[in-house]
């Protein structure tokens, strides 16, 4: 394994054995196949008694290069990668999850996640118990009556808020539960929950990992007991990470600490600055002392991230005013990019769910997402002042 601080090994993990013809950067193989003249040898490799590659769908050199990377990162034992994020939580869930068993999670998931929760699993018979994310002791309860599963979410995704990793994962792992966290929010570079006691960690690598909104890209990281099941039935079901997205992946996260520890600084920065306007309802983020989960946070977060939420008074008409008038700020539906992104939960993180759902998960309908960039802040600040001047002038805020 790679040794040396987060942002050396962020370079140089992963990436020694996959290169060739003298390169400096990994190849992007894109083989769909790889051939043997000795038929012992292919058997050997074949049946994974020998390192090797057989066929694209299971593994690739540059794919197996941002697994050891993440792997890495995130101080497990071994690592798989998936097409997309949700590619990662669904393969996962559905590798350990059979009919008559039981998940207990938490309301305030990714949109996906929840209808996963809320929609698919309960057809195929398996039973969902959803709780307030911030109310650890009946999370325990819950957990205590039995569960197959222990799935978390922290910070979540808008409202980020922040359940206590450690503290669940002892509960989790006393009553028999595998305990996931998705860490997609915080990165590695914020949050390790393999230290703190989890089994499994879940990224969407397309948001932070990759950095530049070019690659999707999902990853496991855990135990090789437990990753190893779940490459099987990825394997088969050929939720497969293809080899460009990899390499994209892989050059992304050569800079991954340097992009997290500016846009922690302009996501709390930005933070203190939306306070400061009468039209902002609300401010979330983890790193504000009045955030109702900060102790938590600050205890097992080394920052507090780039995405932060706020609502507005006057709701989808002051939302509707405000996002176009934003300049340095992309209106999408992705995340964790070097540049700012911004956007209501209504079309992004939870466009899936109706206006009654989301409010359910304490997601009002004026919720504006925001992903801060890389940019200066003072260019920051000033676009955000001159978009609520603009809406001021259109709009009167409703009390």
């Amino acid at each position: 394994m790679t040794q040396g601080k987060f942002s050396t090994r962020s370079i140089w993990a992963g990436e020694k054995d996959q290169l060739a013809f003298g390169a400096t950067q990994v190849p992007v193989v894109h083989s769909v196949s790889f051939g043997y003249e000795d038929m012992d040898e292919w058997y050997e490799v074949a049946t994974g008694k020998k390192k090797g590659h057989i066929y694209g769908r299971n593994t690739n050199p540059t794919v197996e290069a941002f697994e050891d990377k993440i792997k890495n990162l995130e101080g497990g034992e071994a690592a798989t990668s998936f097409s997309t994020g949700m590619a990662a939580i669904s393969n996962t869930l559905s590798t350990f999850l059979s009919p008559g068993d039981r998940i207990v999670s938490i309301k305030d998931t990714y949109g996906g996640t929840n209808k996963i929760f809320t929609e698919f699993l309960p057809k195929m018979n398996v039973d969902v118990e959803l709780c307030e994310t911030a109310n650890h002791e009946v999370l325990e309860a819950e957990v205590e009556k039995g569960c197959k599963i222990l799935y978390l979410e922290t910070p979540t995704n808008p409202t980020v808020k922040i359940t206590d990793i450690e503290r669940m994962a002892k509960v989790g792992k006393a009553n028999g539960a595998i305990v996931i966290v998705d860490n997609t929010f915080a990165t590695p570079v914020n949050q390790n929950p393999l230290d703190l006691g989890v089994d499994l960690v879940i990224h969407s690598a397309t948001k932070f990992l990759g950095g530049h909104a070019d690659a999707l890209g999902g990853a496991l990281v855990g135990s090789r007991e437990l990753v190893e099941q779940v490459y099987h039935y990825r394997e088969i079901n050929g939720a497969t990470l293809d080899p460009m997205s990899a390499y994209l992946l892989l050059r992304g996260m050569k800079t991954l600490k340097l992009r997290i520890d500016q846009q922690n600084k302009n996501a709390h920065d930005i933070a203190e600055y939306l306070k400061t306007f009468d039209i902002v309802e609300d401010v979330f983020y983890p790193g504000l002392e009045e955030h109702v989960n900060y102790d938590i946070a600050k205890k097992q977060m080394h920052g507090f991230g780039g995405m932060l939420s706020f609502s507005v008074k006057g709701g989808v008409e002051t939302v509707r005013e405000l996002i176009p008038a934003l300049q340095f700020a992309n209106k999408a539906a992705n995340l964790g990019a070097v540049e700012t992104i911004v956007g209501p939960s209504r079309t992004t993180s939870h466009v899936e769910c109706t206006p009654e759902e989301r409010a359910a998960m304490g997601i009002p309908e004026g919720l504006i997402r925001y992903s801060a960039g890389i940019e200066d802040i003072e260019d920051l600040k000033a676009d955000l002042k001159q978009a609520f001047e603009k809406v001021e002038q259109k709009v009167s805020p409703k009390s």
